[in-house]
């Protein structure tokens, strides 16, 4: 795909965004019932109702491109491995955040080209938040100070600014923490950490445990448009559609300044 059709496709999805932002905030205002999956993760009719927001959307938008969502997974990789070029979609990130009604959850589109992210929209409908990024044409935010060009701030000493889950700590990221020494921690959900450190305001999240590759996508896009990096621990950066499983290995996201790798070993 062109730089110009990519570029052409940014507002339909930042405002297919926004419509299924507000599919979401009209269940969040309601008297909701929370579901279980498999995997005991919870389940709203907010995750749906987004879901069906953005399928109809790409559908329509890009009928020619497949869409893999968080809600529709279940998609075999013999198929799955033909795709060269699809969606990768998160309805609904931080159900867990959604639940508790906090405000801190996002919606997640990406588009994959050849396993990289090349567009990326994230939207937080309850904060009004939107940030966006595509490949080779920068990253912007979009809130209650108006309009703005994303940039990862340049640090090299501490105490930094780290940026932790919310609903999800692991015994190796308290290792991590002692590590790197004076420290700041900030608790987010969902993808807004991505969003926060292509903002400049934080300098680090590692993350160890399952993730799934409809969480990182769109931040990556992100995140690397604003001057950051997201990697495994060893460095390479992540890749989407690569392998059967859709898990992510641990990773670090960083704004780029300094090598955390030791430390997150």
């Amino acid at each position: 795909m062109t730089p110009a059709a990519r570029e052409a496709l940014r507002g339909p999805v930042i405002e297919l965004a926004r419509r299924a932002g507000a599919a979401i905030m009209a269940v969040y205002a309601s008297d909701f019932a929370v579901e279980h999956k498999e995997d005991r993760s919870p389940l709203t009719q907010a995750d749906l109702a987004a879901h069906r927001v953005i399928g109809a959307g790409l559908d329509a938008l890009t009928p020619q491109l497949p869409v893999l969502s968080e809600e529709s997974a279940e998609v075999a990789w013999s198929e799955r491995a033909t795709w060269r070029r699809y969606w990768l979609v998160d309805p609904l990130d931080g159900t867990r955040e959604f639940v508790k009604r906090n405000g801190e959850f996002t919606v997640n589109i990406a588009l994959i080209e050849d396993g990289e992210p090349t567009l990326g929209v994230i939207y937080a409908p309850a904060l009004d938040e939107l940030a966006h990024a595509v490949r080779g044409a920068g990253a912007s935010a979009h809130d209650s100070n108006g309009t703005r060009g994303l940039r990862v701030a340049t640090r090299h000493t501490p105490p930094w600014r780290v940026a932790g889950s919310r609903s999800h700590r692991d015994p190796r990221t308290e290792v991590f923490l002692a590590r790197i020494g004076e420290h700041e921690l900030l608790a987010l959900g969902s993808s807004l950490k991505f969003c926060r450190l292509a903002a400049g305001e934080l300098d680090v999240y590692v993350r160890y445990g399952p993730t799934c590759e409809w969480d990182t996508a769109a931040g990556q896009c992100i995140l690397e448009e604003a001057g950051g990096r997201l990697t495994d621990l060893a460095g390479e950066p992540l890749t989407y559609n690569r392998r059967e499983t859709l898990l992510n290995p641990d990773f670090i996201a960083s704004a780029g300044a300094h090598d955390w790798r030791v430390q997150a070993a």
